[in-house]
This record gives structure tokens, C-alpha cells and sequence, in this order.
């Protein structure tokens, strides 16, 4: 097996240990499959179009690795470092895709996706000025409802919302912000659970719960524990995956009033400790090895 080059790209200005040591951990297990792995800040890839070709200037200038694993949201570099040539893991458009929410839901829709009824919020370029529109939208989804902003991680741009007068204030504290408008599905109230997908499998699973609050997210002091999914669970999960051209990542599953599966998010670089903390499942290997993998095969 040829000895492979990558580079792991992630967010230079987010020098906090909780996504550091995500990225060192899979330099190490990259380094362990026999892969030359360096660790890259978004902001040291200097994006450039020189003579009518997209090129990268500065420190990394005429480098190019065999392949990227991107774990950053950086959606422009992500498509530009394509336009070189250079091959990602996720690739772009997946990324931009699990990325955006209101995206999310759009790509999923008419595929026998279950979901929560959805309504994207109707774009704002200043701020909100008529608010009767947002009656219809209360008439389709009822309180409580959820708001979610198309960007955002860890559950912190999710907020319940209770009657007109929070509706109205939320959106008004949002203005031109991208969100998303949910039915609230309260059999899966403080309850949640996440399946992690590499290349089509599902190798890790847990269920998130929280006494106290209606998002499950451990960041927001949930608890988790080892969860065997159901066939259904599973497929479901895969197959979000095949739609939004993910090789892999983290699907949060809600619990429908009759236990079926429906689709909360997918986040396409899901943050793999707490996983591992509670399964023993090491994803970033899942990861590595099925990348390997995939650039044998296009050989």
C-alpha cells in the first residue's frame, strides 16, 4: 500500500482544546495507519486565483497532499481546494450541506425522509418589518415550536418557543440571521440519539437524555449512554447520509410518538470524544481506515 500524505484542516481561529485535541487525535491515528498527516489552520490556506487558476499562496503554496480530511466549515476554501485538485473527505458539497440546516432539510425532502414539519424562515435583509406572515406559521406548527438557526452547533441556536410574544421577540432578536421554523415533537422531549455513519455502516451509537431541558446535547448537560439502534434507526441513518453524499457522519435521530425514527440533523464533522467516552468506539479509526480504503479503490 502506497504511504499516503494528508493534511487535517480546521478552524485556526477556534484554539480551544475541545477541537485541537480532535484534530491531533486524528493525526495520531492517521500517523498510526501509516499516513503522513499534518495538522493545517483554514487561515494558513491562502485562497488565490492566479492567471484565471485557483491556486493556494503563502505558507502552503505548490503543497498538495493525496487527500484532506476538512474538518472545518469553511466552505469556500473546501470548494477551492477542490478546484486544485485535491480530494476531500468530507467533500464540499456535503459539508455545505449539513452545514445549513435549512439546506439540510430541503436535500432530505421528497425522499420518505420522516422529519418534523419544517418551514424555513423567509429571508430578511434588514430586519422584520410585517409580522403577519408569522400567524400562518403558527396556525402550521402550534406551540410550543422550535427555532432553530441554520448555523449553529451543540444545541446553543435552538430555542423553544411558547406562544406569539416569544415568537415575535425571537425574531426580532435574530434579523437577518438564517433559521428555520419546527414543529416541536414532544415524545422526544430531553431525548435524542446520535448513530455515527462511516461509509455506509453505522460503528457507533448512543442515546443523549436530559432531565432538565428539551435538547439532549451533552454540551447543554445531557447525559449519554450506550445505545443498540434499531434496523430502522439505522437505515434511516444511512440513507441521510447517501442523500446529502456524506462518507461520513454524526445523524441525531428524534423519537416519533410511536417510537419511529425522525430526523433531527447531521452534522458532517460530529464531534467524536463524547462517543468514544461512552461507546469505546474510536470513529476517527472508522474514519481513516475507510479512507484508505476509498483512495485504494480509485487507484
Amino acid at each position: 500500500m502506497k504511504k499516503y500524505t494528508a493534511w487535517i484542516v480546521y478552524n485556526g481561529n477556534l484554539n480551544i482544546d475541545k477541537f485541537t485535541s480532535q484534530v491531533q487525535h486524528f493525526k495520531d491515528v492517521a500517523e498510526k495507519e501509516g499516513i503522513e498527516a499534518e495538522m493545517v489552520k483554514n487561515n494558513e490556506l491562502l485562497t488565490a486565483v492566479k492567471n484565471g487558476e485557483a491556486v493556494i499562496e503563502g505558507k502552503y503554496k505548490n503543497a498538495h497532499p493525496d487527500f484532506v480530511i476538512f474538518w472545518d466549515k469553511d466552505i469556500a476554501l473546501a470548494r477551492h481546494l477542490e478546484k486544485t485538485g485535491m480530494r476531500l473527505y468530507n467533500n464540499s458539497k456535503a459539508i455545505e450541506i449539513c452545514d445549513d440546516k435549512g439546506l439540510t432539510y430541503e436535500v432530505l425532502s421528497n425522499n420518505h425522509i420522516k422529519m418534523p414539519d419544517t418551514i424555513i424562515a423567509p429571508k430578511v435583509y434588514i430586519k422584520v418589518e410585517d409580522f403577519s406572515t408569522y400567524d400562518y406559521i403558527i396556525s402550521f406548527l402550534g406551540f410550543p415550536m422550535i427555532i432553530k438557526e441554520c448555523f449553529g452547533s451543540f444545541g446553543a441556536q435552538v430555542y423553544m418557543i411558547n406562544n406569539r410574544t416569544e415568537l415575535i421577540n425571537k425574531i426580532q432578536e435574530l434579523g437577518n440571521k438564517p433559521y428555520v421554523f419546527q414543529k416541536f415533537i414532544n415524545s422526544s422531549y430531553g431525548k435524542d440519539i446520535r448513530l455515527n455513519v462511516v461509509g455506509g455502516q453505522v460503528v457507533a451509537a448512543m442515546l443523549r437524555t436530559s432531565e432538565d431541558d428539551f435538547r439532549a446535547n451533552i454540551s447543554a448537560g445531557g447525559r449519554m449512554q450506550h445505545y443498540d439502534p434499531t434496523e430502522a434507526e439505522k437505515a434511516l441513518a444511512i440513507k441521510c447520509c447517501e442523500l446529502t453524499g456524506s462518507a461520513f457522519a454524526g445523524v441525531d435521530l428524534l423519537f416519533g410518538p410511536n417510537g419511529e425514527p425522525i430526523v433531527c440533523e447531521i452534522n458532517s464533522n460530529a464531534h467524536m470524544k463524547n462517543i468514544y467516552d461512552c461507546t469505546g468506539v474510536d470513529v476517527a479509526e472508522h474514519i481513516l481506515k475507510y479512507i484508505i480504503n476509498d483512495m485504494e479503490v480509485e487507484k
